[in-house]
């Protein structure tokens, strides 16, 4: 190999390492709620990297999806080898960019996750787990998660709606479950208004609201969008979704719209909008 083509491979590595260092955070996200585990989760982040350093990374059009379901199926790998056997480090651990762990990044990944969810993430099945993180928190469409699961699309929603069901119904305390019901009151109120100040002192801060469309961030951004959402939010209602509090909109007495909400210290952390027939019909809904 001549000095010039040596040069080339060498750029061509550091170039690839920037590029995976750019996901590196949210790969290390994906992880950590699959596992639970601050270690683990960065030994399913080396191990992308192994794979993906000694593939054609040419040839992947979205790196970042790529990566992602990358991880999701040494995730999946590590839980099922974690029932059976217990616990046991990936064999196949290579060093990579930046490989050193962050204590205040994974502090960060324990206060962003909480400890009640990762409890209840425990009870759920390798595949419910894997369906409900990457579909779920990650938005990961269920075509690439069945492809991962090796499942159909419509098995992965199946398991996500299971999954769903069990980290939305989990036991909270009553005043837990009524102060939500008046944060969701709150919110439907200010949105049939049209009042940004009312929704803001409901919405976090980083609060995320997915639809069937893509993910907006940022409450002033959510809110703008809320207010718009005005002309529903008259015909909105509040129901038990999957036993946890939500908003459903429905038309000719056919369920159209169904919303769900994540908090943390009674502020909307996520809104979570469902619109497609299959994804509504795999929901319970039950009157508030």
């Amino acid at each position: 190999m001549s000095d010039d083509e040596q040069y080339r491979d060498d750029r061509d590595d550091d170039l690839l390492a920037e590029r995976f260092e750019a996901y590196r955070g949210h790969l290390r996200a994906v992880a950590y709620r699959m596992l639970g585990s601050a270690t683990e989760a960065e030994d399913a982040v080396q191990e992308a990297w192994f794979r993906l350093s000694r593939s054609d990374a040419h040839e992947v059009g979205n790196l970042g999806g790529w990566l992602t379901t990358v991880v999701g199926r040494v995730c999946l790998d590590m839980l099922r080898s974690r029932r059976s056997r217990g616990e046991q480090p990936l064999d196949t651990w290579q060093p990579g960019p930046s490989a050193e762990p962050d204590p205040a990044q994974d502090a960060v990944l324990a206060d962003s996750v909480g400890a009640a969810l990762l409890v209840v993430l425990e009870t759920l099945s390798p595949a419910e787990r894997l369906a409900f993180v990457l579909h779920d928190l990650f938005g990961v469409p269920f075509e690439e998660v069945g492809d991962v699961l090796g499942r159909s699309p419509a098995a992965a929603r199946q398991l996500a709606s299971r999954a769903r069901r069990r980290v939305r119904g989990a036991d909270a305390p009553e005043a837990d479950l009524v102060r939500r019901r008046e944060v969701v009151d709150a919110f439907l109120a200010a949105a049939r208004s049209g009042d940004f100040d009312g929704l803001l002192a409901v919405l976090d801060p980083d609060v995320v609201a997915r639809g069937e469309s893509g993910a907006t961030v940022g409450a002033a951004q959510v809110a703008s969008g809320a207010k718009s959402f005005a002309h529903l939010a008259r015909v909105a209602r509040p129901a038990l979704v999957d036993g946890a509090t939500g908003l459903v909109v429905y038309a000719d007495g056919r369920l159209e719209r169904v919303l769900t909400f994540t908090f943390v210290d009674d502020r909307i952390t996520s809104i979570d909008i469902m619109t497609n027939p299959a994804d509504l019909s795999a929901l319970t809904v039950e009157p508030a």
